[in-house]
């Protein structure tokens, strides 16, 4: 049985989103990632940016966003909600990864909302 203590929040950038590539960053508590958060600082063209996560090397289901292109600009915010595998452990690797399908060297920076708990 779990009980919640408290959030959490973890924050990884990904230098250009328009570049296939990964970010990680180490959890810093045990419990649930309930919520993720991107913001881009700039426009991206050409293409959609499909972004995913993983734990450990495992996908988190539901923790799968697009950053659109039509339209994007500085700010603009798109987020994903986690509906299993998203169990995190205080040293766990979590693993940012876009598909670089974009143009433009723009940067993104994502929010984990992890839901501390503590086993009894």
């Amino acid at each position: 049985m779990s009980t919640p203590l408290s959030q959490k929040y973890l924050n990884v950038r990904l230098s250009d989103v328009s570049t296939a590539g990964s970010a990680y960053v180490v959890a810093p508590a045990t419990g649930y990632i309930k919520k993720i958060y991107s913001v881009i600082s700039g426009a991206i063209a050409t293409a959609n940016d499909a972004i995913t996560t993983e734990i450990n090397g495992v996908a988190v289901t539901g923790g799968a966003l697009t950053i659109t292109q039509s339209g994007s600009a500085a700010g603009d915010v798109d987020s994903a909600t986690p509906t299993a595998a998203n169990f995190v452990k205080a040293g766990d690797v979590i693993e940012v990864i876009t598909d670089g399908a974009s143009t433009n060297t723009v940067s993104a920076n994502f929010t984990f909302v992890i839901e501390e708990t503590t086993f009894f």
